[in-house]
């Protein structure tokens, strides 16, 4: 779409494609169950009231009971066929309604679940967990809200509303004109009124999807707001936003309380305008005693309905503002998309070409013309000071971003070419803060080779040094590791990161500060390790501890996005340029 769609401007059309789109796969049930409704709302509400208006005529219309009591049991059996008729319909209606439903709610957080997690990494690093969380479970409960308000209240009151004019437009067809232009008004203004109460809603939802973020960024951080000993600041921003929260919430009930106002003032109209006109024409004789109690009934039915159309008016928009959150991420375009028409990925041997690569976060520039080659199976370190441009090029190559000008290729195909998922089925990556779900050790570990045998997962877990601490531990392999991996230390759940990259069999190797949470110790190991895994595969370090590619093949210094040296860790030392310099200053192999 040309024009960008934010929550203010989502139409209802876009709402509603999506829910369409699973809706359509039950749709036989779902229309059924609208089908039975439809019947039960028509015998309950206008065969019914007919029936008992025919019954009143009959027993006034008479002195003595005797000649009509056949009659008058006859319409009397109507009336509880039709009740039994109607409640059979409403049943049958509430069941297949049933099936329907949580099959569609169930389809559709599949596809939520895959049309959030399609979206690039950088959206995400732009988003709240909380605030996205909240948003889906708004799509979905406002599914459920407006497929029962839609069935409950506009379908079956519809349906109702119809049947009534029906009905009494058989005893009076003014008071039937009456009653339709009424309804058209009612109806019409809610409607109006309803429209302009959309802002309302959706700013008390955007103030709870910012209250919500709000506590999961505090409980994500809660060791930082521990140590800092800032718990009473917190609270206090916390209140503000409560505080927006609050003014937003009241703005939209006390404009709902306005529309009931209205629909009050309308309902008395009604009952009023309709009784006069219904005893008029039985005191000039033009409708019977059963046309009266049928037009008070059907009026009496009509009160309720319309009270609970107004009332779901209301609660149609505010679903459709929930709705709109999660909508307008769908329909919002990712800044790293797949070809329309990739290529088979032949990625094999693992040559990497960096072709005069241009990239920019915002308008601070990284990389200008960058160029570089990594020849297949060649072990390469990145180093430089932070800024440098080293981190970047890890999310280039994974196409966590996109280049702007130039290009990457890997075995001669742009990577832009291929298809995400098969880009990243070729390399292996562990970054320098490792996130584990919240599952077992073994579950991370084979996270990417879920086929793994028991004899891979051990020889992985050794070569990562990860043995030690798994077998120490009651459960072992089977030991849940907690949310993001916070029941282990960081050099524990960097191990595991780093078996899981063992496991994963690709031509390239990313490692982005891999070591950086182990001890020296435990890093020796490591580096003998990664002797092994790195053999036959390119192999990108980028490492703020250079004695973590002092043994590379290869060593690239960037300073400002471009390459100052390249060479070997004795090369470069020799040189007494940048790299000497920056091995020169470190202390415990980290450059100050």
């Amino acid at each position: 779409m040309n024009k960008k769609i934010t929550r203010e401007t989502v139409p209802f059309r876009t709402i509603a494609w999506y829910y369409w789109l699973q809706i359509r796969k039950h749709r036989w049930s779902y229309f059924g169950a609208l089908g039975l409704y439809a019947i039960g709302t028509i015998i309950s509400n206008g065969a019914t009231p007919y029936l008992y208006k025919q019954l009143i005529d009959t027993i006034a219309l008479t002195t003595s009971p005797a000649p009509v009591a056949a009659s008058v049991f006859h319409t009397f059996g109507l009336i509880v066929a039709a009740a039994l008729m109607s409640n059979v319909a409403y049943r049958a209606a509430d069941f297949t309604g049933n099936y329907a439903q949580v099959k569609i709610l169930r389809l559709l957080a599949n596809d939520a679940f895959e049309r959030i997690t399609k979206h690039s990494y950088r959206f995400f690093t732009n988003a709240f967990v909380g605030s996205l969380v909240a948003s889906t479970r708004r799509y979905l409960d406002a599914f459920e809200n407006l497929t029962d308000t839609f069935a409950f209240q506009f379908w079956m009151n519809g349906a109702a509303l119809l049947a009534t004019l029906v009905v009494v437009s058989t005893t009076s067809r003014l008071i039937a004109a009456f009653f339709l232009v009424w309804c058209v008004m009612f109806v019409g203004s809610v409607a109006t009124i309803a429209q302009k109460r959309k802002k309302y809603d959706r700013r008390a939802a955007e103030a709870n999807s910012a209250v919500t973020g709000r506590i999961a960024d505090v409980i994500t951080n809660i060791l930082n707001v521990k140590m800092f000993t800032s718990g009473t600041r917190e609270a206090l921003a916390f209140h503000a936003y409560t505080d927006t929260e609050e003014t937003a919430r009241r703005k939209a009930w006390n404009f709902e309380t306005k529309m009931y106002a209205v629909q009050g003032t309308l309902m008395a109209a009604l009952e009023i305008g309709g009784m006069y006109l219904a005893v008029r024409f039985w005191l000039d004789g033009t409708i019977t005693t059963g046309a009266v109690v049928l037009v008070q009934l059907s009026f009496g039915r009509v009160f309720g309905s319309l009270w609970m159309l107004g009332q779901a008016i209301n609660r149609f928009s505010r679903s459709l503002s929930n709705a709109a959150e999660l909508v307008e991420i769908f329909e919002k375009k990712s800044d790293v998309n797949d070809p329309a028409l990739p290529e088979p990925c032949r990625i094999k041997q693992g040559e990497v070409v960096f072709d005069r690569v241009t990239f920019a976060y915002a308008r601070q520039e990284v990389l200008k013309h960058f160029s570089l080659r990594i020849a297949p199976g060649q072990r390469v370190g990145i180093v430089g000071r932070s800024g440098a441009g080293k981190t970047t090029l890890t999310k280039l190559i994974l196409r966590f971003v996109d280049v702007q000008e130039g290009a990457i290729r890997i075995d001669g195909q742009d990577i832009r070419a291929l298809t995400q998922d098969d880009l990243r089925a070729s390399i292996s990556y562990v970054p320098q803060d490792p996130i584990l779900f919240h599952r077992t050790i073994q579950e991370n570990i084979t996270y990417g080779k879920p086929d793994a045998s028991s004899e891979e997962i051990s020889e992985v877990s050794k070569k990562a040094h990860a043995h030690e601490f798994i077998s120490s531990l009651p459960a072992g392999h089977e030991t849940l590791v907690g949310e993001r991996g916070v029941k282990l230390s960081g050099g524990e759940r960097q191990r595991v990161a780093i078996a899981r990259a063992m496991l994963k069999s690709a031509p390239i190797l990313v490692l982005d500060e891999a070591t950086s949470s182990l001890d020296s110790v435990s890093e020796g190991y490591i580096q003998e390790a990664f002797g092994n895994l790195m053999e036959g595969r390119t192999t990108i370090v980028i490492a703020h501890r250079l004695s973590t590619v002092q043994r590379m093949d290869r060593i690239i210094v960037l300073e400002g996005g471009e390459i100052v040296e390249d060479g070997t860790h004795d090369m470069l030392l020799a040189r007494k340029g940048i790299y000497h310099t920056l091995w020169t200053h470190q202390v415990g192999g980290f450059i100050t």
